[in-house]
């Protein structure tokens, strides 16, 4: 089986009967479509009022969640036309103290993104001032509130939404008729923000913030929200009861507001996740799996132990009926998980294949595993590349991007000084310490966040390359199968990377075209906050696109891992790898070879713990779930979705 992307609506509801949802939802099949639309939606609105002689006030966000919204204005402005001169804009929120030229500040952003490509007129762009004295920001926040009502009013306010349910900077707790204020940042909002500051002590513990009641004034609102990492928050917001403790549930009471999401971040609704208690289903064998683990983990019964009253009491009757039985219906979605597990990633030669996720032939298989990160590859399917090696597979390992930014700047210190150790005493040896010396010094007067210069990020790049290289050789790989694609988006110095090019694409159509793979194994890890694994995955798929009408193409199987931030669900699995305690271990050391990601890696992401525990913790609740089922038990397992191209 593989996997299709299909719309909420085609996969979940022929009919609705109950609706969960208290605010008005849209979902997108991706991030970029739902942009657009919103992109669109206010640049309507502009036109509109442009023909009418008006001005239109924009409410504006920032974050990573508008960052495409923007883009496709700018893009209209610079191809259609579209002109800014009617616009007047407020934004959100800004951190304080800052100064408008701090590499992190919402000046910087905004100017960045949007307001330095469009002919806006400076004087109707309003941001809060993070360096008004703190005896004055109270007057000044009073003045901020005002100024947005002289306008008129906000007609457009556009939200991204927190892992605290914040809009804003409004944290749980802020009341409902609080107006723009200076607020205390929560400690999970400044934990999330560390990824911008480089450090948590860098990150401000105050901030200026419009107030729920301000935002409520808006007549159109607009909140965005993508990712996996969103959908808990999202639920609640959406579908729990109007709490202080989520501010973004106070949008319940808004007149004219919509959620726009991604499929991902809609993943917790209940017509999403479990849609047999919103309507009556479509009933596809991929829905009926999904229907039927969930009701094995209601009931906490293994699969072949459900009965029709299980059903019937779970609002699962009319699925029962589809299948004749509960027991026909227990025996189809048992088999169809047991057919997902094999100690043979690569196939079983000389095996019936039936019933087994790949192919017998050819025995040996040549294999590309595409890495996003130097070491998603070994953090996210290292028990199955061994696993791959060990069985005879000409394998490959891909390194898409540099990693350069990833890494502390006292690890590439230490690496620098190594090298001036290293220098012979010579003239060009010398030459080469003082070359050293000035890299070395640049990095002592780094501010933070401060971009790298270009020398920096070889050398940190180089440490990333030292680290793969040493991970793939541990996995059995000698050189000539190891590969540093070094993808031109991702070398910005900066978090926030360009957009994919053709460029890009073409890098790894080459190395495809060069190997001929009968496996293509990339990262399908969209939960990744850097976003960097899902244009690695779009890179892949665009060169498999391109090279689709090649004859030996015809013979090649796209498969998707996880496992570095989150991982599939049962139903989505179509190959499940059982790790052993040994190959556990491994694995561990696999990961280890990556020093500068030891410990606290410089973009750790929402989860605390260290990449191999994540990775093993992952692995064994996966082996976990399938003994809750019913099935084996195993010590861990690596899972795999197969796509289409």
């Amino acid at each position: 089986m593989t996997r299709k992307t299909v719309s909420p609506a085609e996969e979940v509801l022929k009919y609705q009967f109950k609706n969960f949802e208290r605010i008005p939802v849209k979902i997108w099949d991706d991030s970029k479509e739902a942009s657009m639309h919103i992109a669109q939606s206010i640049a309507l609105a502009i036109r509109q009022k442009q023909q009418d002689g008006e001005h239109i006030v924009l409410g504006l966000a920032t974050g990573s969640s508008p960052i495409k919204v923007y883009q496709e204005l700018v893009r209209m402005h610079k191809k259609e036309g579209l002109s800014f001169k009617n616009v007047i804009t407020f934004n959100l929120d800004e951190y304080y103290p800052i100064t408008p030229e701090a590499q992190q500040s919402y000046v910087r952003f905004m100017n960045e993104h949007l307001f330095d490509h469009v002919d806006i007129i400076k004087e109707n762009v309003h941001i809060p001032d993070g360096t008004v004295p703190i005896e004055s920001v109270k007057k000044y926040c009073d003045q901020y509130e005002k100024l947005i009502d002289d306008y008129g009013g906000i007609d457009i306010q556009l939200l991204g939404i927190g892992r605290t349910g914040h809009i804003g900077f409004n944290e749980p707790g802020s009341w409902e008729n609080s107006q723009t204020r200076l607020v205390r940042l929560d400690n999970m909002t400044r934990t999330d923000a560390t990824k911008d500051f480089g450090r948590e002590e860098d990150v401000p513990y105050r901030a200026i913030t419009m107030g729920i009641a301000t935002i409520m004034k808006a007549r159109s609102v607009y909140l965005m929200a993508w990712g996996h990492h969103k959908a808990p928050i999202v639920q609640k917001a959406v579908e729990g009861d109007i709490n202080s403790s989520i501010p973004a549930s106070y949008l319940q009471q808004h007149k004219n507001v919509r959620f726009i999401l991604d499929k991902a971040a809609a993943q917790e609704l209940t017509r999403i996740k479990s849609p047999w208690l919103v309507g009556i289903c479509n009933w596809t064998e991929d829905l009926a799996c999904k229907a039927v683990v969930w009701l094995s983990r209601q009931t906490g019964k293994p699969i072949l132990k459900l009965t029709d009253e299980d059903y019937g009491e779970n609002s699962l009757s009319d699925l029962t009926l589809a299948y004749t039985s509960s027991y026909d219906l227990n025996i189809k979605i048992f088999n169809r998980l047991q057919h997902t597990i094999t100690g043979w990633p690569g196939g079983k030669p000389n095996a019936d294949d039936t019933h087994r996720p790949e192919r017998a032939k050819p025995a040996k298989k040549r294999v590309i595993l595409f890495s996003p990160h130097p070491d998603d590859d070994v953090i996210s399917m290292g028990g199955t590349f061994l696993r791959l090696v060990e069985q005879g597979h000409e394998v490959h390992v891909a390194y898409q991007t540099s990693g350069n930014i990833a890494v502390h700047d006292h690890d590439a210190l230490r690496y620098i000084e190594f090298l001036q150790d290293l220098m012979p005493d010579t003239e060009e040896g010398e030459k080469l310490r003082k070359k050293y010396q000035k890299i070395a010094k640049n990095l002592k007067n780094k501010q933070p966040n401060q971009v790298d210069v270009a020398e920096v990020r070889d050398i940190k790049g180089s440490i990333r390359r030292g680290e793969a290289r040493a991970g793939a050789r541990f996995c059995g790989l000698d050189d000539d199968h190891i590969h540093f694609l070094n993808l031109p988006f991702y070398e910005t110095g900066r978090r926030h990377k360009n957009d994919l090019s053709d460029k890009d694409i073409q890098i790894v159509a080459k190395l495809i075209a060069e190997v001929k793979p009968h496996q293509v194994y990339a990262a399908g890890d969209l939960a990744d906050p850097h976003d960097t694994h899902r244009v690695c995955l779009d890179a892949v798929i665009g060169a498999c696109r391109q090279l689709k009408e090649q004859s030996w193409m015809k013979d090649c199987w796209l498969w998707l891992y996880r496992g570095a931030w989150h991982e599939f669900a049962i139903h989505e699995i179509d190959m499940a790898v059982p790790i052993s305690p040994q190959e556990l271990i491994k694995k561990r050391k696999a990961i280890f070879m990556h020093q500068s990601q030891k410990d606290r890696p410089p973009f750790p992401g929402e989860d605390e713990r260290e990449f191999w525990q994540r990775a093993e913790d992952r692995n064994r609740e996966t082996a976990q779930t399938y003994r809750n089922l019913g099935l084996a038990e195993y010590e861990a397992m690596e899972a795999f979705a197969r796509m289409e191209f």
